[in-house]
């Protein structure tokens, strides 16, 4: 919209002297809005005084996302007319719903996580933008695949960070599995879906982020980079687990157990987790896997209350009517909608996929929606936006965007978000009219 903008307030330049222009380009566009129009709106997002006048003012209280969904999920229940009992009875079968499943995805991911993020990694700027979307995905994180690559990029850091950002939504072991461990699915066919609609999502990325960066001040005040010790080669694990996805995907390896179990998601992931463990120093490795286990317990605690506020909706909205079969696409866009809320709202981007994926659950089943389609729509819900909100913000505004004025910040990292969710969007809705998903 601000290159919009821009181009129409230019088209002035008939009435100007010859070779005079408004704005010579949109970052100027941008300042000049901030400094007339939006003031007062960005001032109360990003000045620590202005966001306390205005939480004192306001008339519901500053509680995260857990908190308000457990009291809405009883409030529910309450008002429709349930007794105690039934209330306890289904809150705790909402609660404990692929609980399980969750831990072994997500324990192990964040222990590799942690394992890795001990490694100084030293690799070429363009090998490090290359690798980001693998490196996010596979830390489950794309604030510490970003700290870990942008050391050895200068000039190409929002390259990197919408690269982070894409992997980490739409690769595995990252969005979609988790996502998929919500609605119940196991087709090896998801990773292969994932992969299409990620290629032109993070080519998006890409071509955004290199006409910003034509465009932005260049960081005179950056510190010399200090060269890491060791090599690529320490992120062999992410190319285990990569190739036990890819066995598992593609071939029928029931015959044996052992080999069946290592090649399912869950058992990738734990021998991934034991082999980026291996490189950690002895001393080292119990802080890993106690930092895997205190990420784990509090999403769990999320997707425990997420999945009790799904069965409440289940049981007193008549899902059914609502999201029809015939109503597919309607169907993705809400499920779209509804993430993209979430993230809005909570900021956090691995919050949102604990909240949306249970939430998600009766939509996917009354509309008969592709269950493939609907991971990725929820994916892609969940790349709206990078915020003040969102750590991921923070991290790239005070490294790619030092120079830039907070609007600017906001305006270049949520818009460029916004575009490749759209981006992934459309494509998905071109596969689902065309049956090809």
């Amino acid at each position: 919209m601000f290159l919009i903008a821009w181009c129409s307030l230019n088209t002035v330049h008939q009435w100007l002297p010859k070779g005079q222009v408004l704005f010579s380009n949109p970052i100027e566009c941008l300042n000049w809005h901030r400094s007339n129009l939006f003031r007062k709106d960005v001032d109360r997002m990003t000045d620590p005084t202005v966001d306390k006048d205005f939480a004192s003012t306001r008339f519901w209280p500053d509680w995260p996302i857990l908190i308000w969904m457990i009291l809405i999920t009883l409030l529910i229940g309450m008002l429709s007319g349930f007794g105690s009992a039934e209330i306890i009875s289904i809150y705790n079968g909402g609660w404990g719903y692929a609980a399980g499943e969750f831990a072994l995805i997500l324990l192990p991911s964040f222990v590799i996580a942690a394992a890795i993020d001990r490694q100084k990694i030293e690799i070429h700027p363009a090998i490090s933008v290359g690798l980001a979307p693998v490196v996010g995905a596979g830390m489950i994180c794309p604030d510490t695949a970003y700290a870990a690559l942008s050391p050895m990029v200068r000039r190409k850091k929002l390259s990197l960070a919408f690269g982070a950002y894409a992997g980490f939504k739409l690769l595995f072991p990252a969005g979609p599995l988790i996502i998929a461990t919500s609605l119940g699915v196991a087709d090896a066919r998801l990773l292969a879906y994932c992969i299409l609609i990620f290629i032109p999502v993070w080519c998006a990325g890409l071509v955004y982020s290199w006409v910003i960066e034509g465009w932005l001040t260049p960081n005179q005040t950056e510190a010399k980079l200090q060269k890491a010790p060791t090599s690529l080669v320490m992120l062999w694990p992410f190319a285990l687990l990569a190739t036990l996805l890819v066995l598992g995907a593609a071939f029928d390896l029931r015959f044996n157990a052992w080999i069946d179990f290592a090649t399912n998601p869950k058992g990738a992931l734990l021998i991934t987790a034991a082999a980026a463990l291996s490189m950690v120093d002895r001393r080292d490795r119990r802080a890993c896997i106690d930092s895997g286990v205190r990420r784990t317990g509090s999403l769990l605690l999320i997707i425990g209350a997420a999945s009790a506020f799904s069965a409440f909706i289940t049981t007193v909205i008549p899902v059914n009517e609502v999201f029809s079969p015939q109503n597919g696409a309607i169907a993705l866009i809400s499920l779209f909608s509804m993430t993209a809320l979430f993230k809005l709202l909570q900021g956090s981007s691995m919050s949102t996929f604990a909240a949306a994926g249970p939430v998600a659950v009766p939509i996917v089943a009354a509309s008969e929606v592709s269950p493939m389609a609907a991971v990725i729509a929820i994916c892609l819900g969940s790349f709206v936006a990078i915020l003040p909100n969102d750590s991921f913000y923070w991290l790239v505004r005070k490294s790619a965007l030092a120079n830039e004025t907070e609007f600017n910040a906001i305006t270049i990292l949520a818009g460029g978000a916004v575009i490749q969710a759209t981006v992934g969007l459309s494509i998905l809705l071109g596969f689902y009219m065309f049956n090809l998903i």
